[in-house]
């Protein structure tokens, strides 16, 4: 998350030749979060629990920070199905592994089902954003969250495998009749509890292969590489977009801006929170004018409408 928010930090034209980036969540081991102007670039682990840990904190600390209009986007890779590698697919609607838009969570003993909707509109604007750019395709889809890695997702390579190479291609091609377009452990846990929250969400992923015509991973690490910024350059056009900045051109400092968070699935964990720095326009160098006129006023909200 760190080369996000350095990547996004020269796109705004924030960025600071002599500055560091520093990891608010230092004091853990658990996950990374950096901030530059009204972005906070937030990583998380694999798999539900990984990420719905950092999702409960995140939000205890958006709140406490009294952040309001807040849009969320995971960035992070995935399996395709019957799309190209390196296609970029922006989720419609997150499924189970029986198709179904929703997220099961057993709370005291009792089976909870909650809704996967994600914010139609922030989605058909990210596809606009890739249309746009038309360096790589990018494409609108269900996308299908499992709870396992192997058997969960049709996985022929796992430790155990109690079906044929025939029935796992069934079962993938039922997922695409289904509007299943990617496979990956996380969107279905993130979009049932930003709906929960009222918080604007989506989740944009990169397709390393179609797992349609196999499990393994063939292309080179130089094109996995370039690949795996695919999500990042869309989103970042849409950043801009949505602060109104112009291609190569610097951000206009004194303007308030709605913070945008993007999550990315590399490091996990419950953070040790730094709410000492985001009290005060959420930088490590918020007493400092400047740095408040370069956030933008991005702590003049007060989160998801709760007035603190």
């Amino acid at each position: 998350m760190k080369s996000f928010t350095e990547y996004i930090a020269k796109e705004l034209g924030l960025e600071d030749p002599k500055g560091e980036y520093p990891n608010i969540c230092e004091g853990t081991d658990r996950y990374a979060m950096y901030k530059v102007g009204p972005i906070l670039s937030v990583s998380h682990g694999m798999g539900i629990p990984s990420i719905s840990i950092m999702l409960h904190e995140l939000i205890k600390l958006l709140y406490h920070a009294r952040c309001t209009d807040v849009t969320i986007v995971r960035i992070g890779t995935s399996g395709g199905i019957g799309l190209q590698p390196g296609t970029v697919v922006v989720t419609k609607q997150s499924v189970d592994a029986m198709f179904l838009p929703c997220f099961e969570q057993v709370v005291l003993g009792k089976t909870v089902v909650r809704s996967t909707e994600l914010d139609v509109e922030l989605a058909e604007e990210l596809l606009q954003c890739g249309k746009e750019l038309a360096e790589f395709e990018t494409v609108i889809g269900n996308t299908m969250c499992t709870l396992d890695f192997y058997e969960g997702q049709a996985r022929l390579d796992g430790a155990f495998c109690s079906y044929t190479e025939e029935e796992k291609q069934n079962y993938l091609s039922e997922a695409y009749a289904a509007g299943v377009r990617n496979i990956e452990m996380e969107s279905s846990v993130f979009a049932a509890m930003c709906k929960l929250s009222n918080i604007r969400a989506a989740v944009v992923c990169l397709t390393l292969l179609d797992r349609q015509k196999g499990d393994q991973l063939s292309s080179s690490h130089e094109v996995m590489q370039s690949y795996q910024q695919r999500p990042q350059i869309l989103t970042g056009l849409y950043i801009k977009k949505k602060l109104e900045i112009p291609d190569k051109s610097p951000v206009e400092v004194c303007k308030p801006q709605k913070p945008l968070l993007f999550l990315d699935g590399r490091g996990c964990g419950p953070a040790y929170y730094r709410l000492d720095l985001f009290l005060v326009h959420g930088d490590s160098l918020g007493a400092d004018d400047v740095a408040q006129k370069r956030d933008g006023g991005f702590m003049e909200f007060t989160l998801l409408g709760f007035h603190i």
